[in-house]
């Protein structure tokens, strides 16, 4: 994906650097949540740019260390389980990715952020219903930070490899749930959420 119309506008305005933000796992009941920022360089394109679960898993790590070795700058921020519990999905969203932008080497003027707008940034932003579609520096963030979490959940493969992470990367499939169902939550999955919290009561009684 080339820069798209709207980023090419914001840098025609004087709004540049311009970062992109994206989060992955915040419909997972296990695993933390993860939040990405990049600003891309635009004298270094990056071929192949697209929303991370559009991509396989191949071309997503292909892409990986080229972002990260292109971009003028990025960041990822993971929010562990328990704490996403403690602070409720949609703020630990809101702060993961308002800590990834803050993180950033380079302090961005504008930030896209995917599907709602995130607060108290500093500085101008928008959210972008399906930005990671059509804004590449969105689509660099989410792949980064989808990356970065299916990482974390496949090396969880050998501390818990009854649940098998590695598969189904914390998601509620049919696979997943019937390991919690079998054997209760482990301590990377979150217990506010409703399937967790079942299989917590059948377990402890």
């Amino acid at each position: 994906m080339s820069e798209s119309a709207y980023e090419t506008m914001l840098r025609a305005a004087g709004l540049a650097p311009i970062a992109g933000a994206d989060e992955a796992g915040r419909g997972a009941c296990a695993g933390p949540l993860v939040a990405a920022a990049v600003i891309l360089d635009p004298d270094r394109p990056i071929d192949g740019l697209d929303d991370s679960k559009a991509l396989t898993e191949k071309a997503r790590e292909r892409l990986y260390p080229v972002i990260l070795e292109r971009a003028a700058a990025s960041a990822c921020v993971s929010i562990p389980a328990p704490d996403v519990d403690r602070m409720g999905v949609q703020r630990a969203n809101l702060f993961a990715l308002q800590t990834a932008v803050e993180s950033l080497d380079l302090s961005p003027t504008f930030v896209i952020t995917d599907g709602f707008a995130v607060e108290g940034l500093g500085m101008a932003s928008v959210g972008m219903w399906k930005a990671d579609q059509v804004a590449s520096c969105v689509s660099a963030a989410s792949i980064i930070a989808k990356v970065t979490r299916d990482r974390y959940m496949t090396e969880l493969d050998q501390i818990y490899p009854d649940y098998e992470f590695s598969v189904h990367k914390g998601y509620a499939t049919a696979l997943h749930q019937r390991h919690l169902d079998e054997l209760g939550p482990c301590a990377e999955h979150r217990l506010s959420y409703a399937n967790v919290a079942r299989t917590t009561r059948v377990v402890s009684s």
